[in-house]
């Protein structure tokens, strides 16, 4: 593309986003600037001395380690000795403005989280809260699907991009007529119409999921697809349960679609008896719990797995290079209510009003607990027995399969519920450098893919982004150690319980956070909110 093109669709990008700003800062609050004492560098050089290393690539650890930083890349990724042999200080890279000892340590890329939003509740939270959670957890690149009304999520990019807030790496992904008052996209050239207008204004792709309108009709999802891909834009697809009937995973697969969310149109894809799932005949898709509680029932509508049609739609797939994001944990506590409402971290890290939208409620999405039965959790476990046979099973046929958490609904709190996405991975049968792979290296490919470029971070490479992640704890023996939270654990020497673990320190752009004081920040948060909410409940401060 020519310099002069370049600058005219920032030109336009820039006019739009501040023609706009006014509107979106209606709908969601502005984001706390970062201040002086948040985060280091980026430093001239910065050393990490004596890490142990977990790459991101699918290679066994290595160490010690000593990793070069100049600015906001690696420099240096150099093996300084061997274990239990004293290291030759010598041979050492040196002339470092800061050094940071991090001495059996290990680190790994920063996290891709790629299905995120800012805040899912009608009162949403602020988004300090959000993006420190986040970066607590060791996401360095969020996919916002999107993080927020579509001017706000630019301009909120616009600030990640230049370490103006403490937030994650930020791609802006839209849905279909977004932000757009050319009307209703109810036709195939209407839908190229907006992919163009979008291309301008410089997103990164699309979330095709057509909430709008219900769902997208398969000519006009083709355009949007074929669009997207003349104008370098990446495509995921939550193809709603209203849509399936007419495009199924395999159906948008084949349309070009470069990924899907979830499982909407997985099973469908394999369906045995019907060319629909067998619904109740009184089902109504408006009512959450009857939406929910019915996704599961298709666990034994399918063709076995291990069979003839399991594998060709596999293969097909793979063909296709189709990429799955299934987002496990969002859906989890339809197994298992009573697990994740009592999760570890709500108590101390969950806002009252996030809490409050959790609740069953005929308003709140996803709040769907009307009268949950051991019933329907039992159909969950089969379904996710499944689901998660399929995922493993195309990973190891070489099949792109990432992390993303969907957190603010059902539960689910931000970070700490991306690590949990790992550990569901982790349950699937990947194995543990498997799951790293697939939260660094796997992500960012899947971000750098539609621009036809190589990924600029996820893996730890001379040359890319100094995106890290340094945790106190071996991830691989357990994977609990990267919650906020820690792990539990008994110290042999006193016969106490204490927890060990927490992410240590988060790297993004060679600035150096202290991933426990933001999670600090995070407490102070909910302590003032639900200060706030007892003396609003209690009828004044006194």
């Amino acid at each position: 593309m020519r310099p002069m093109r370049l600058l005219t669709l920032a030109c336009v990008a820039a006019a739009l986003i501040l023609a706009t700003a006014g509107h979106a800062a209606a709908q969601m609050e502005t984001t706390t600037p970062r201040r002086a004492d948040e985060g280091e560098g980026p430093f001239d050089r910065l050393i990490l001395r004596g890490v142990m290393v977990i790459d991101g690539t699918g290679a066994p650890p290595r160490g010690p380690m000593d990793i070069v930083i100049e600015g906001d890349r690696i420099a240096e990724v150099t093996s300084v000795g061997f274990p239990g042999v004293p290291i030759d200080e010598s041979k050492r890279p040196g002339d470092a403005d800061r050094v940071l000892d991090v001495s059996g340590m290990y680190v790994m890329p920063g996290f891709v989280d790629m299905h995120a939003h800012t805040g899912g509740s009608p009162k949403a939270p602020q988004p300090e809260y959000v993006y420190k959670l986040w970066m607590a957890h060791g996401i360095t690149t969020s996919r916002g699907v999107g993080h927020g009304p579509m001017m706000w999520a630019l301009e909120q990019k616009a600030l990640a991009a230049k370490n103006e807030i403490v937030a994650p790496r930020m791609f802006t992904y839209v849905r279909p007529g977004e932000a757009w008052d050319e009307g209703d996209i109810t036709d195939p050239e209407k839908a190229r119409e907006w992919v163009r207008w979008a291309a301008n204004v410089e997103v990164d792709g699309q979330k095709i999921d057509g909430l709008k309108l219900g769902s997208f009709d398969p000519p006009i999802m083709e355009a949007l697809i074929d669009e997207a891909h003349e104008h370098g834009l990446g495509t995921v697809a939550h193809l709603g349960q209203t849509g399936v009937a007419r495009m199924t995973a395999l159906d948008a697969a084949e349309a070009g679609l470069d990924m899907m969310t979830h499982y909407y149109g997985l099973f469908e894809s394999l369906l045995k008896d019907y060319s629909i799932q067998n619904w109740p005949l009184d089902y109504n898709y408006n009512d959450e719990q009857n939406r929910f509680g019915n996704v599961a029932r298709l666990w034994d509508q399918i063709y076995e797995p291990g069979g003839d049609e399991w594998y060709a739609l596999m293969d097909r797939f793979l063909e296709l290079d189709f990429g799955l994001d299934p987002t496990m944990t969002i859906y989890e506590a339809s197994r298992d209510v009573m697990r994740a409402r009592n999760a570890d971290w709500h108590d101390e890290y969950t806002l009252p009003s996030q809490e409050e939208f959790y609740q069953p409620s005929r308003q709140a999405h996803g709040s769907y607990w009307f009268y949950w039965t051991t019933e329907d959790e039992v159909a969950w476990r089969n379904f996710y027995t499944r689901w998660m046979r399929f995922l493993n099973e195309y990973k190891n046929r070489g099949g792109i399969v990432t992390t993303g958490s969907d957190s603010g609904f059902i539960y689910k709190l931000y970070g700490f519920d991306y690590i949990r996405e790992l550990e569901l991975l982790r349950e699937a049968g990947f194995h543990p450098i498997e799951v790293i792979r697939a939260a660094t290296m796997h992500g960012a490919m899947q971000l750098h893919k539609p621009k036809g470029v190589e990924p600029d971070f996820g893996m730890i490479r001379r040359g890319l982004k100094a995106d890290l992640v340094i945790v106190d704890q071996n991830p691989l023996q357990n994977l609990k150690v990267l919650y906020g939270t820690g792990a539990v654990k008994i110290n042999e020497e006193t016969g106490e319980v204490e927890r060990v673990g927490g992410i240590k320190y988060t790297i993004k752009d060679g600035i150096v956070y202290d991933a426990k004081q933001l999670l600090e920040d995070v407490r102070e948060m909910v302590r003032e909110a639900k200060a706030k909410e007892r003396v609003t409940t209690q009828g004044g401060g006194g």
